[in-house]
């Protein structure tokens, strides 16, 4: 449940976010009839995103069981490169400062006389977000192997990013956006590193992978199926009860950069910082 959790609020946040500060800056400019075409929007991206959920679970459940091995490494590792690249290149680009990065590029919609690209732009953030909540979250419900509280962690955290986005465009809520995506970026580091571990399970089992299968560790008197212990260490951290040296090796490759890249502050934001005193000493002269 905690990381289907952590992934709906995550994922779900960053849309909701985008799509209630741009619904804030139409109710402040007064154009009602903008927001309503934000809402219709993110309602069609949402369907959307449903529907190739379903899909690739009815593909995939109509696999002979090498296939299905084979597609659920696809789909892991298609999970892992999507959230890496936006920890990396996107939220270190605009967690500081989304808010203004957002009203800039709506003001200057406005300027140009249509909302169109407003709604464009947040029908754009919620099927992009969405589609990788649906990847990532496939890949985390076979990794866990029980849909049930996988599915109600998902659906709480998908229902706490929508509350959080809707205080933020009601004014009411205020957080700290680089705080808040550093933290569940490292959280994230560690579930897409456990999905890494999985998908080069499922490749072997798909007969991808046939090298490195010397066992490292006997884990099954800690990782019993069934137990909260094994959710935890198999369902998170993708850990298996007689784990192998190219899973482990993986494992490594993956969460080691990743976290040095996630938690590590970016040239641009220690530029501000440094260049903020002697803003202020001119400002003060």
């Amino acid at each position: 449940m905690l990381p289907t959790f952590i992934i709906g609020l995550r994922e779900g946040l960053e849309a909701a976010l985008i799509v209630g500060i741009v619904a804030a800056f139409l109710g402040q400019q007064g154009r009602r009839d903008a927001i309503r075409q934000v809402w219709l929007g993110t309602g069609a991206a949402v369907a959307i995103c449903i529907a190739v959920g379903v899909v690739l679970e009815i593909v995939s459940s109509e696999l002979p069981q090498r296939n299905q091995e084979r597609l659920e490494t696809v789909v892991g590792l298609f999970a892992v490169v999507m959230d890496s690249y936006y920890m990396v290149v996107w939220m270190r680009r605009h967690s500081r400062d989304l808010k203004g990065d957002l009203e800039r590029a709506a003001a200057h919609a406005l300027a140009s006389g249509s909302a169109r690209a407003l709604v464009t732009m947040a029908f754009l953030a919620v099927l992009r977000e969405g589609f990788e909540t649906v990847v990532f979250l496939l890949a985390a419900f076979r990794a866990s192997g029980n849909q049930v509280p996988s599915g109600i962690g998902a659906a709480l955290g998908i229902l706490v990013a929508v509350g959080l986005g809707y205080g933020i465009y009601k004014g009411g809520v205020r957080i700290n956006m680089a705080r808040f995506f550093k933290i569940t970026g490292v959280v994230l580091v560690v579930i897409a590193a456990g999905l890494v571990m999985t998908a080069v399970h499922t490749a072997n089992e798909g007969g991808w992978i046939n090298f490195g299968q010397q066992q490292l560790f006997d884990l099954s008197w800690l990782v019993r199926p069934g137990t909260v212990v094994s959710a935890l260490v198999t369902g998170v951290l993708g850990i298996q009860p007689y784990p192998v040296q190219v899973e482990g090796l993986f494992w490594l490759l993956y969460i080691v950069p990743m976290l040095l890249v996630v938690a590590w502050p970016s040239r641009r934001h220690q530029g501000i910082r440094s260049a903020s005193p002697a803003l202020a000493a001119d400002r003060a002269s």
